[in-house]
């Protein structure tokens, strides 16, 4: 694998107006559901970025992309990647900022109308904290030769530097040419292309290149074959150079060496201008590919009549599912162990995957559907290595050991569990000492294997905090080990400013997802590898923290403002509801009720599968995947409910309850005098262009009438453990995954149908609610169930209020670890808020003389503070 090809993104286009007529058609009828799902299916199919462009005259531009971007952010599965805002118009690309959720990338600014205004375009997109496209384009044009492409660039990054703007955050596009039109002058617009990257990788430092890659082919629209592959083609070509990105149809880029070998010389003597004949010669071959559409090699099953060992090699460079049980199937008879299947076939064709990825043959869409080839075939062996591992008690070899763990205080382990899967079947022993692990368990276990590596899981935000401590243990104990860092909070940016400096005798690497980590672990154990994989991470690292160090932080209004600007609620022409007991129920569901409730989309998530279900099981893409998977999980779950694996406990709570400033206080009885309990509310500050002013959790309280607030504690996690050991210990792996990721759906339906309850009956103020699941996923209800931990209450101590006033441990048997993480892991708690106005926000980032009030209302220091509420700081 080069570092190159392995740093190479793919740019989604498919939501871009001016790129795709079927979205356009969506986007001018106003059917911005299918809109989002065009959107889903460019993430799905590998874009890591996806461009946005509502550029049309027919509708408000501005308009247009406002909805789709929120809509878009409340999408998991879509708002996991960043947004590349997209616009010929500087008020649209604004209004874009304004509504993207995270840290987005404007396309784009340029010098065609001169200095000031790209100027003053750049130093707004700063204040927004985007990162810039600046295209090749000044007054006097766009840059056609190489010269011209980095002379521009050159003058562009010493302009926007000298403002301040991080250099790392500048995306040069050098404008790609179509070629082969017929016009002599064209015909080396891809080598100047080529050149001019490299010029501006060269002596631009931080600066990424990028580019639109479909224009390069644009004199063979309508022949999709041929297109396919000069873009593949120039990719090859361009990537070797330093170039970073592309906007792409992500799920149509053919692998270079199954292109066919005619076209790919042909194609190449265009992009490369090697012939000046070129252009007819490729001509003359065009029309016999016309009409293909890319479907020739799923028609083709001459492949079917080959040796196993080379159809197992195919299936694994194509991505193609359909045979591989049936042919691991027909690989395991011939052999004598199951495992030599693995290391024989298998592992032969990963091997060539690996080979045309680091060749930049082959990009990361195909190698993610390769590795779900090789889960599924592993996942056919697996029963039977485990059976003869039962009967002969044979060690498997090994190619390096791994110890993983989630760290103390965290009880999640769901993605740990697949990672630890997906090394297993690339030959790595994984020694997993589950959850709560602290520091000195860990380190012990690592010399004691004497394991290459060392992982830490974590998914609640206190988790960050133990990592950075177990990391200053390793330094401090001389441990020379590499350490990888993972978990839904983790990051790039927290394991570059926290972690890695207090570690240096070994590579700290965060790895994103599963598809990841046997690319960073063959890297860290291979002796020839490490050191420049080593060096590439520290300085990657590095460039991370010169980005932050010394920048602005994003505008915050001071907290005397922020509740100046509070949500302003009628409560003279509002009687609050009041719920039909008041105090503590203990609450039971069976779980053939809860099944109902259960939101199969964020199931499949888990599992890297994504999309929205029911419409993932038939997706071009993971359909297959999911479908296997599906079958699976029903048989499971029918077992799990008729055989009572789990059981669900929960407990609700009502108490009379009135504002208090920023605090929700509790009262023991009606004649609210007597204190049992406070909830402390964090308010937003960011700046806000809207009227909805800065919310806090105790707006939706009445400050003087006779309000009430409710709290719930509910777990589906009680068996779950033992259930998932039993599948465990009998080496079935992904069955306890299953079980795991079940309790977890489960725990979410109970919450989903407890707070349908309390609506309906509990707390009877939505009596003739009559909503599908579907609603109800899509929160379509009067009042909210917000967690504290979670954005609109970010501090996880709340959660001790919340358990002792619900005696929750006694009562539905969770408890709080020391990191305030639920255990059963199966667990959901929050309060209950019945206004009409009451909605989810997120309080974003906060100053710090709401930090300092914050501290002083909860008794706390400022230090304790801090520490609680770090991930959130704007300081």
């Amino acid at each position: 694998m080069t570092q190159s090809t392995a740093n190479f993104i793919n740019i989604g286009e498919r939501t871009n107006i001016t790129g795709s007529a079927a979205f356009k058609k969506l986007i001018v009828e106003g059917n911005f559901a299918a809109a989002v799902d065009v959107a889903r299916q460019q993430v799905q199919s590998g874009a890591q970025i996806i461009d946005v462009n509502m550029d049309e005259g027919l509708i408000d531009s501005k308009a247009a992309m406002r909805t789709f971007l929120r809509l878009i952010a409340a999408e998991p599965d879509i708002a996991k990647v960043p947004i590349m805002v997209d616009s010929s118009k500087w008020d649209v690309i604004e209004e874009g900022l304004k509504n993207v959720q995270g840290k987005a990338i404007v396309n784009s600014i340029s010098m065609k109308e001169g200095e000031k205004p790209f100027l003053d375009q750049a130093r707004k997109a700063l204040s927004y904290g985007a990162a810039v496209v600046v295209m090749a384009f000044d007054e006097k044009g766009q840059a056609e030769t190489a010269q011209r492409k980095y002379e521009i660039s050159k003058r562009a990054y010493d302009l926007l530097v000298g403002i301040g703007f991080p250099p790392e955050d500048i995306i040069f596009d050098p404008n790609i040419f179509a070629v082969a039109t017929g016009i002599e002058e064209h015909n080396n617009y891809a080598v100047d292309f080529f050149e001019g990257v490299k010029l501006i990788k060269q002596n631009l430092p931080y600066a990424r290149t990028s580019g639109g890659l479909s224009n390069v082919s644009f004199s063979f629209r309508g022949n999709e074959p041929v297109r396919r592959a000069m873009h593949s083609v120039f990719l090859y070509h361009a990537i070797k150079l330093g170039f970073d990105m592309a906007i792409v149809n992500a799920g149509q880029l053919d692998i270079y060496d199954n292109i066919d070998p005619e076209l790919r010389e042909r194609v190449e003597d265009v992009i490369l201008n090697r012939r000046a004949d070129g252009t007819d010669r490729l001509l003359e071959i065009a029309e016999r590919y016309r009409g293909q559409k890319g479907e020739v090699q799923k028609k083709d099953l001459s492949w079917r009549q080959k040796p196993v060992r080379d159809r197992l090699a195919h299936a694994l460079v194509n991505g193609i599912t359909e045979f591989i049980v049936e042919d691991t199937e027909a690989a395991r008879l011939e052999v004598e162990r199951p495992l030599h299947v693995i290391e024989g076939p298998l592992m032969d064709g990963m091997n060539i995957v690996g080979d045309l990825f680091g060749a930049g043959k082959m990009f990361l869409p195909q190698v993610v559907k390769s590795a779900r080839v090789m889960k599924a075939a592993v996942a056919h062996l697996m029963p039977y290595m485990e059976e003869e591992k039962l009967r002969t008690g044979m060690a498997d070899k090994s190619n390096g050991v791994v110890i993983m763990a989630t760290v103390k205080g965290d009880v999640h382990d769901i993605g740990k569990n697949i990672v630890g899967v997906v090394l297993q079947c690339n030959g790595y022993k994984v020694i997993d000492l589950g959850v709560m692990v602290p520091a000195e368990k860990i380190l012990e276990a690592a010399q004691r294997e004497n394991a290459d590596m060392i992982g830490l899981s974590g998914l609640i935000t206190p988790s960050l905090d133990e990592m950075v401590y177990f990391a200053s243990e390793m330094q401090r104990l001389g441990i020379h080990k590499p350490l990888l860092i993972g978990g839904a909070t983790t990051s790039p940016a927290h394991t570059a400013i926290k972690i890695e400096p207090m570690f240096k005798h070994a590579p700290v690497v965060h790895v994103l997802d599963a598809s990841r980590a046997v690319g960073v672990v063959s890297q860290l154990i291979g002796d020839d590898s490490r050191d420049k994989f080593w060096a590439d991470m520290k300085d990657k690292y590095q460039k991370i923290r010169d980005s932050r160090s010394g920048g602005q932080a994003k505008a915050r209004v001071s907290l005397a403002t922020a509740r100046d600007m509070a949500p302003k609620i009628d409560w003279s022409a509002y009687t609050p509801p009041k719920p039909s007991f008041l105090g503590v129920r203990e609450i039971e569901a069976d779980l053939a009720t809860l099944a109902r409730y259960i939101d199969w989309t964020p199931y499949f998530a888990s599992w890297d599968l994504v999309g929205r279900y029911p419409m993932i099981l038939d997706d071009d893409v993971v359909g297959e995947a999911a479908q296997s998977l599906w079958k699976d999980t029903q048989g499971l779950l029918q077992q799990m409910i008729g055989e009572q694996w789990i059981k669900a406990n929960g407990v609700v709570g009502f108490w009379p309850a009135n504002q208090s400033g920023d605090d929700v206080v509790l009262w023991s009885d009606e004649t609210r005098k007597t204190e049992i309990g406070r909830f402390h509310t964090l308010r937003q500050q960011m700046e806000k262009t809207n009227d909805k002013g800065q919310f806090a959790l105790s707006d939706f309280v009445a400050p003087k009438a006779a309000d009430y607030v409710g709290g719930f504690a509910v777990t589906a996690g009680h068996g779950e453990l033992a259930k998932a050991k039993e599948f465990i210990d009998k080496g079935d792996d992904y069955s306890s995954i299953i079980v795991k990721a079940l309790a977890d759906r489960f725990a979410e339906a109970f919450a989903e149908y407890m707070h349908e309850i309390v609506r309906r009956e509990l707390w009877g103020y939505a009596t003739n609610e009559g909503l599908t699941n579907e609603d109800l996923i899509a929160e379509k209800y009067q009042g909210i169930r917000p967690a504290p931990g979670y954005p609109s209450q970010p501090d996880h101590t709340e959660k001790q209020t919340l358990f002792d006033l619900l005696d929750a441990t006694n009562r539905a048997g969770i408890e709080l670890t020391s990191s305030f993480a639920m255990n059963p892991p199966a667990s959901v708690s929050g309060m209950y808020f019945s206004h009409p106005d009451a909605v989810y926000f997120a309080v974003g980032r906060i100053e710090k003389d709401q930090v300092e009030d914050y501290a002083r209302r909860k008794n706390w220091d400022l230090a304790t503070a801090e520490r609680w509420l770090r991930p959130i700081l704007n300081y």
